[in-house]
């Protein structure tokens, strides 16, 4: 059972990244946010253990020649310059993933949280402004008003634990606008002595880039020499050489791959098994990759290395700063610190809070959060934490003890934020059981990825009709991940407010036997067994030959001859070719894939974790209901 619990909570190869445009974004950034915390802590230790060493390090020349040219950048350039335009490519893919199959995938969806992000920034500016204004600190501005999502995400699931995923969802949808208005403010206002032809050979650079995309060219070495030519020029130019990356991301399409295709690459493969070539070994390759999206492939390789590595270097590269007490004291009476301060920890919640409520009242409730308000509160408090594009663009606009009092501003800015979404959390979570759900999850409608829904006159429904929660499985009789999981569904189906629903999905390119099985539970479903069929064959997998089906039936008592005639004649085809049909609409290539009440669930299938989806659409519903 214990091997049965792992293989549960994992993921299958195949559905790694499949539809699923936030989960495993999701993790990776809560689960970096402990090394980033590491390298700022060591960052202001070992810059006040050893100043001296700390400054020296990071000033360290580095070149690269080629021929009579030399590019030549300290360390800190090199990692800020360098090393963060792969951050800012998987900022470009992450928006580019949410336009394509997120929340943003409905456009209009797309006001409010752009709405809510313009003000998230526009508000804290102010507030710096007001502290700075006139002043030598004035332009540094850019400092004030851009959210560390990665942080945010971290720092949330710590101090913000058992929030629903959807308060996450919602955090990221608002802070992509953020992240990319952050980058036009670098290119635009934080360049300087702009070069004419080496911009003009960047814009080329991605002219070419976005043509190759749109062609769908799957030649990576064209975009790798593309994507550094247009860094070294943009480096030449004068713009901040970051933005190539935003750039170069948001180009990369995402999408889920469709069963022709997944059929397609499993013939190939079936070629190469029956005449190993490396011909076919390349044929296969290729055909395995082109399922997946460029910028599925892209976040697989470039995500891990850019959380768990890059940003925490950047940090541990761009945080330290020498405490004394003397210093903390000017530190928190310079407007510099109390602008950025006060801008992020005021100025974010109101923002955001603000912006999302009157575009409520203004539509009359037709554009909403599509959470609760506590939940939109909370979102706007952790948006108060800003450190990595917001210390690049202080490294960029200060030097010297203006620097370090932004430092100071930005690390407090981060307690502080802290604090105060734990605070609305923890209140949240002391109401009553409907007050906090409606607090939470609000009461907007989501988007529904289930396109045919359940009709009780033809689908197959174990549960009380009237349930508040239906779960929908696209099933193949002959997968092992379905037979794993019918354990999970026999547990849930505990639940007396709960309907299970199953529907065919054969995928007889890899399972022979699943065409006929699912004809055999039709057939045995006309003789009103059809549960007891699906019992039998998802507990006996490795015996579906057709002597083995006939054995069922007459196990159960059924008319044998009826069956074996129904069967021959392929009666019940049509049926399971619907049920294909709606999963190939719905954006299910794969068995099993759950829905929840309409929405597709993502990520393990053990009890727990569908249990936990269980309950908060039964919350939900619960508030719809009302």
């Amino acid at each position: 059972m214990a091997d049965l619990s792992g293989l549960l909570s994992g993921r299958t190869d195949w559905r790694r990244g499949i539809a699923a445009p936030l989960r495993s974004f999701l993790r990776t950034e809560a689960g970096s946010s402990g090394v980033l915390a590491a390298a700022i802590v060591l960052a202001l230790l070992w810059a006040n253990v050893s100043p001296a060493t700390y400054d020296e390090v990071w000033r360290t020349d580095f070149s690269i020649a080629l021929g009579g040219d030399h590019l030549s950048l300290d360390l800190r350039e090199w990692i800020n310059d360098g090393l963060m335009t792969l951050f800012f490519l998987v900022v470009g893919l992450e928006a580019r993933r949410e336009f394509d199959l997120g929340d943003l995938r409905d456009r209009s969806r797309l006001l409010l949280p752009m709405l809510a992000g313009i003000g998230g920034m526009i508000a804290p500016i102010l507030i710096y402004l007001a502290f700075n204004a006139g002043g030598p600190g004035a332009h540094g501005w850019g400092v004030a008003m851009s959210t560390d999502t990665a942080l945010a995400l971290g720092l949330l699931a710590l101090v913000g634990r058992g929030v629903p995923d959807r308060v996450r969802v919602f955090l990221l949808t608002v802070f992509v606008v953020d992240d990319l208005l952050a980058l036009v403010v670098i290119a635009v206002v934080y360049s300087e002595n702009i070069a004419v032809m080496p911009l003009a050979a960047a814009i080329v650079a991605f002219a070419i880039v976005l043509t190759l995309a749109i062609l769908r060219v799957r030649k990576a070495w064209l975009y790798v020499i593309l994507g550094v030519l247009m860094w070294a020029a943009l480096l030449r130019s004068g713009v901040d050489p970051v933005v190539a990356g935003l750039a170069i991301g948001l180009t990369a399409p995402a999408y889920s791959p469709g069963r022709e295709q997944l059929e397609e690459a499993t013939g190939l493969f079936r070629l190469f098994r029956e005449q190993p070539t490396p011909e076919l070994a390349r044929s296969a390759t290729v055909g395995l990759t082109a399922t997946i999206s460029p910028n599925e492939r892209l976040q697989y390789l470039y995500h891990p290395w850019t959380s768990y590595l890059i940003v925490p270097l950047f940090g541990l590269a761009n945080a330290g700063v020498t405490i004394d007490a003397a210093f903390l004291g000017r530190a928190f009476t310079s407007p510099i610190t109390l602008g950025i301060l006060v801008g992020y920890v005021v100025g974010k919640p109101l923002a955001v809070t603000s912006v999302s409520y009157l575009v409520d009242r203004l539509s009359r409730g037709r554009i909403r959060p599509g959470v609760g308000w506590a939940a939109v509160a909370g979102s706007g408090t952790i948006a108060g934490i800003g450190f990595t594009v917001s210390l690049l663009i202080a490294t960029i606009a200060f030097d010297g003890a203006q620097l370090a009092e932004a430092k100071v501003g930005l690390l407090s800015a981060v307690v502080v934020a802290s604090a105060l979404t734990w605070t609305v959390f923890t209140a949240a979570k002391r109401l009553s059981p409907p007050k906090r759900a409606m607090a939470l999850l609000g009461n907007a409608e989501q988007l529904t990825d289930l396109t045919d829904p359940v009709d009780p006159e033809v689908d197959h429904i174990r549960g009380p009709e009237d349930a508040s929660v239906t779960l929908v499985e696209y099933g193949d009789f002959e997968c092992p991940y379905c037979g794993m999981a019918e354990p999970t569904v026999r547990a849930l189906l505990q639940d007396d407010d709960l309907r299970y629903v199953w529907r065919h999905l054969p995928l007889s390119d890899v399972h022979p036997r699943a065409q006929i099985a699912a004809e055999v539970a039709e057939a045995a479903a006309a003789q009103g067994a059809f549960w007891e069929m699906h019992d039998l064959l998802l507990s006996n997998q490795d015996r579906l030959q057709p002597k083995d089906l006939l054995q069922y039936a007459q196990q159960l008592g059924l008319d044998v001859d009826r069956l074996h005639e129904d069967v021959m004649r392929h009666a019940a085809a049509g049926r399971i070719a619907r049920d294909v049909e709606s999963a190939d609409i719905s954006g299910v290539s794969g068995t099993p894939s759950f829905f929840v009440n309409g929405q597709r669930h993502y990520g393990a299938y053990d009890v727990e974790t569908l249990k936990q989806a269980i309950k908060v659409a039964r919350a939900r519903a619960r508030i719809t209901r009302g």
